[in-house]
């Protein structure tokens, strides 16, 4: 399959081995880019719950 794209065997591992580390890394750096705003969506979403139904916040709670 590999020799009808005139692509031999051992530089289709090598290309796709490149191709899986440079994804990795681009979604990584994404990751760690982003945890900042996500993390603060997350407290953000989790306080308008908080606001709307009735349940107290773990930290809040009274006697355990």
């Amino acid at each position: 399959m590999w020799e009808e794209l005139g692509i031999s065997g051992g530089t289709a591992i090598i290309v796709l081995t490149a191709l899986y580390f440079i994804v990795k890394w681009a979604v990584r750096t994404a990751i760690e880019e982003s945890s900042d705003k996500i993390s603060k969506a997350v407290k953000r979403g989790m306080e308008k719950y908080y606001e709307e139904t009735d349940d107290k916040r773990p930290d809040q709670s009274s006697g355990q």
